[in-house]
């Protein structure tokens, strides 16, 4: 079988940063597991920086923690390039690119606590789940 593709959102990146507990850390935790690839973009990588380096402190984690996490995702995700837009589709424009990165990532699901905002996605076959959803699917918690 074919590992699952899948994009993170940020909300999810910080909720397990923030936490130990929870499923948003166990997913981060577990990044490496081959029942499924990560995918990123220039876009997104951008955005887990702005957002972790301005929530570092609340984090607990210094400029170079960030830097070091982000190159440990770009190590092992696969790097996308958007050559095309699906615009609009996001309830929430700034949330566009994520679905821009599903599709052309052919991903089964967007990893998020936004399903609201990026419902338009499952238009194009992109199942919205949160962590706990996610590691329910794929039995790691029950």
């Amino acid at each position: 079988m074919n590992p699952y593709q899948i994009v993170i959102d940020t909300n999810v990146m910080v909720a397990g940063l923030r936490s130990k507990r929870g499923a948003s850390y166990k997913l981060l935790a577990m990044l490496k597991d081959e029942r499924w690839q990560v995918n990123v973009s220039i876009t997104l990588i951008f955005e887990y920086e702005e957002v972790l380096k301005r929530e570092r402190a609340s984090l607990g984690l210094s400029l170079t923690d960030i830097d070091e996490l982000l190159d440990g995702i770009c190590a092992i995700a696969n790097k996308r390039s958007i050559f095309y837009l699906w615009r609009p589709t996001a309830s929430d424009p700034d949330d566009d690119f994520l679905v821009d990165l599903a599709v052309e990532s052919q991903s089964d699901f967007i990893i998020t606590f936004n399903k609201k905002d990026l419902r338009e996605a499952e238009k194009f076959g992109i199942i919205l789940l949160s962590p706990k959803e996610f590691l329910q699917k794929v039995g790691e918690i029950k």
